[in-house]
């Protein structure tokens, strides 16, 4: 008898494979011969990811989690924030499919240049949880700042609760 999942566990994990990003994934863990362990709510760890590329400890593709740890590493009841960091963005590859891919490096180049990181203003990894994921707030570049100070104190922004003049 199968155990029972969650239904948004089950339905997530349907999503990405019929999306194709879990099976790119799996492929991806092939080549690398990165070994697959079972996580919780339907998500695979891939322990001892080899390449360079990315940097992180841990990136997600699909329902799969590679860490350059051991998989036991992530699995740990230590690290079970940066399991529910990383499992976020399973959901989020549920929704967004293969998009995921060119939308969250679009994320990563606007968080690079409103503040010289790549999660502090990435929308990505803020919905995951920045502190959990191992990002931490960065301050917006003067230029941003101004650009937002500027904006905010616009004559033709109108306060919560105006009437619309049309």
């Amino acid at each position: 008898m199968l155990s029972a999942m969650p239904t948004w566990h089950a339905v997530r994990s349907t999503l990405t494979w019929i999306n194709g990003t879990s099976l790119a994934a799996v492929a991806l863990a092939a080549a690398t011969r990165t070994p697959l362990v079972r996580g919780p709510g339907g998500v695979f760890v891939a322990g001892g990811y080899r390449l360079r590329v990315p940097r992180q400890k841990c990136f997600t593709v699909g329902t799969v989690v590679f860490t350059k740890r051991t998989a036991d590493w992530l699995l740990d009841p230590e690290r079970a924030d940066l399991l529910a960091h990383e499992t976020r963005h399973v959901g989020q590859y549920a929704v967004l499919g293969p998009f995921f891919f060119p939308l969250y490096f679009a994320a990563c180049g606007w968080s690079y240049l409103v503040t010289g990181g790549y999660g502090a203003r990435n929308f990505f990894e803020r919905h995951a949880g920045l502190a959990a994921g191992g990002y931490r707030e960065l301050p917006l570049r003067p230029w941003a700042t101004r650009l937002r100070v500027r904006a905010a104190s616009s004559p033709n922004r109108r306060s919560p609760g105006t009437p619309s003049p049309h």
